[in-house]
């Protein structure tokens, strides 16, 4: 499979999860993929973190990514 293919697939997967839920762990995003490697997996998240698809979002403990720009976190950002 190839990087862009592998992007679509987790575009479309979170999509159709973020009307319950608007981040996720990276185990999830192995999910996505399971025919991938966890290492590969990680690398295209970040690629995609990269051109600011997706973002990261840390409570300090714990560190979830999502789509960016959803979820309550990116609303009550936008009101700054």
């Amino acid at each position: 499979m190839d990087a862009a293919e592998a992007k679509k697939i987790i575009v479309e997967e979170l999509e159709k999860k973020t009307k319950s839920k608007s981040k996720f762990y990276l185990k999830d995003f192995y999910k996505f993929l399971p025919d991938e490697k966890p290492r590969a997996v990680k690398n295209i998240v970040n690629d995609m973190v990269a051109e600011g698809i997706l973002e990261y979002w840390s409570s300090g403990s714990t560190t979830m990514i999502g789509l960016k720009g959803r979820g309550k976190q990116a609303a009550a950002e936008d009101e700054d």
